[in-house]
């Protein structure tokens, strides 16, 4: 069941956090690194997950890789995208993550180089 599936996959705390942080804008796997204090290869992991599930989406750039969210998700992945931005703000970790987001250089969009794109 397609449903049960996504609900899975947003049953991870990791997960949660990046599609927090991508609520915000786009980002690379570097800037992931710093926000959320996690390892480039975890952090990949989970984005293959978002990516599988239709929660992610990439451009690459370069040898970078730019995740950002769909422009339009399904009714499903919206509602699940909706509670998170709803309930985010009563999670210390959520609002540490954004406190370090804020701190970024961000140049991390579609059409941004690959240098640009990756400046923590």
């Amino acid at each position: 069941m397609r449903l049960a599936r996504l609900h899975r996959v947003f049953a991870d705390p990791t997960r949660l956090r990046i599609l927090r942080v991508l609520q915000a804008g786009p980002l690379c796997v570097c800037h992931f690194q710093t926000v959320l204090r996690e390892p480039q290869v975890k952090i990949s992991k989970h984005l293959a997950t978002l990516r599988a599930a239709g929660l992610v989406e990439a451009n690459r750039t370069g040898q970078w890789m730019c995740y950002f969210l769909p422009a339009k998700p399904d009714a499903a992945r919206a509602a699940l995208l909706g509670a998170l931005a709803a309930g985010a703000g009563s999670e210390v970790v959520f609002r540490k993550d954004a406190e370090r987001l804020a701190k970024l250089d961000l140049g991390c969009t579609p059409a941004a180089t690959a240098r640009a794109c990756c400046k923590p």
